[in-house]
């Protein structure tokens, strides 16, 4: 838990820092001139940034996938409000830290530890903890993705992954992420899908027009998949996922 708060923190400078250069977030310099903001003004930037960390957190990790095809999977379902949004949001945060664990990991020895022993500076520091972390992005962005954003910043085509830079990674990461959790989506509502299909059906057939098919339905929706063990083969598809 310890090393993953700090992969946090890491992780969310580089990915400011990718739209935000030329500031450096110790020692922040206003210009090509050298002048230095002054410590009240740094500590202001500083508090902006780090309101950016959840966002920036959310959207390089797995938790914004997770989020999405729990969340279809809710609508699905027809529970409304069950699970609550907390208790979504809280399971897809601990399967977020069994995921990123190894990153975060490597990231804190990489970067974190030598900064602390004073072996490197806090900007290489940052250089190193972004390795792992665009290796992970690398794996799941798509190619299509990559492309769109290297011909939207008029990047130099890449030889390499190494070579892609975190404003590159990111929002294709953040796209891929976002197809994905909705393709898994549309599968998760096609069997819920039938069975609303079904007692629509019949309702009409037999004349209960009076009584909406969605509350009864939801019954049989909730009893499917707890007979199916639903919550253990949506998580287990999701965890695996992040492991091919």
């Amino acid at each position: 838990m310890k090393s993953f708060l700090k992969f946090c923190l890491l992780a969310a400078v580089p990915a400011i820092a990718a739209a935000a250069e030329p500031l450096s977030l110790l020692g922040i310099s206003a210009g090509k001139n050298g002048a230095t903001i002054s410590v009240p003004m740094q500590i202001v930037v500083l508090l902006t940034l780090m309101t950016l960390l959840p966002a920036a957190v959310m959207c390089i990790t797995p938790f914004l996938r997770i989020t999405i095809v729990l969340h279809f999977l809710r609508q699905a379902l027809g529970t409304q409000s069950t699970p609550s949004n907390q208790v979504l949001l809280g399971l897809s945060m601990f399967l977020t830290i069994v995921v990123m664990q190894p990153v975060a990991a490597e990231m804190y020895h990489q970067g974190w530890e030598p900064m602390e022993a004073g072996k490197i500076t806090t900007e290489q520091a940052f250089d190193q903890a972004s390795k792992p972390l665009r290796t992970f992005l690398v794996k799941f962005a798509r190619e299509k993705d990559i492309k769109l954003f290297v011909e939207l910043t008029r990047s130099p085509a890449p030889k390499s992954p190494a070579d892609l830079g975190l404003n590159i990674l990111i929002p294709a990461y953040i796209l891929s992420e976002l197809k994905t959790g909705f393709q898994i989506g549309a599968v998760l509502f096609l069997p819920f899908l039938v069975i609303d299909l079904v007692v629509a059906s019949v309702t009409l057939s037999v004349g209960m027009v009076q009584l909406p098919p969605v509350m009864i339905s939801a019954p049989f929706k909730i009893l499917l998949f707890v007979l199916v063990d639903g919550w253990t083969l949506v998580v287990g598809s999701l965890m695996k996922s992040f492991y091919i």
